[in-house]
């Protein structure tokens, strides 16, 4: 019986790695099914995937796959950027809730506004098949990608769970607000300070 295949984790950054986007790609068919299909949120979908106006050039991708297969990822994307949908211009999803420009996403995710800085990124979208430690792989990495380009906090959004795995990990986040709820669930929006990876402390 043949080894199973390791599991890798890559960062896809576009355009750049468009010939990545194929990882892009299943990951957003792993979202459709399990936010629309599984747990039947209102999303967009068109040809058998989840996306929205924070899908966009600026974003990067943290997608766990084996030998191709996805299993898993999440999205970054730096606080600083505006995008254009229609007549409004976003920011990135905490904060556009927190403006009251996401109609179901409560406005009181967070007490204060939250920041507009380059040494801020958000992470959303988090998804993953049920497969013990990808979670936590894709976590670890989006952290190294973002020690790498000079990140200095990261916002997430997620059930109450998440900020509890955040813990386990070893970060120290900080609440943003309380814990709000819709039709969709429990959500709580916190963040946490990047730190050199453990590889890099190792060394230190």
């Amino acid at each position: 019986m043949s080894e199973e295949r390791p599991i890798t984790v890559e960062i896809v950054t576009l355009p750049g790695q468009i010939s990545r986007f194929h990882l892009v790609h299943a990951y957003m068919r792993l979202r459709k099914a399990v936010f629309i299909d599984r747990m039947s949120w209102p999303l967009g979908q068109t040809d058998g995937i989840e996306f929205d106006q924070y899908d966009t050039f600026d974003t990067t991708y943290v997608v766990a796959h084996r030998n191709g297969e996805v299993l898993g990822g999440a999205r970054i994307k730096p606080t600083d950027k505006r995008q254009a949908c229609g007549n409004s211009m976003y920011e990135y999803m905490i904060r556009d809730a927190y403006r009251g420009l996401l109609p179901g996403m409560p406005v009181d995710l967070c007490n204060d506004a939250p920041p507009l800085s380059p040494d801020d990124w958000e992470l959303t979208r988090l998804v993953t098949l049920p497969i013990k430690g990808i979670a936590e792989k894709i976590l670890e990495a989006a952290n190294d990608y973002l020690f790498q380009v000079g990140a200095k906090g990261c916002l997430f959004l997620g059930p109450p769970a998440f900020l509890r795995m955040a813990e386990r990990l070893g970060w120290s986040p900080q609440k943003l607000g309380d814990v709000v709820q819709n039709e969709d669930g429990k959500f709580l929006a916190f963040a946490c300070s990047v730190r050199a990876p453990h590889s890099a402390a190792a060394s230190n």
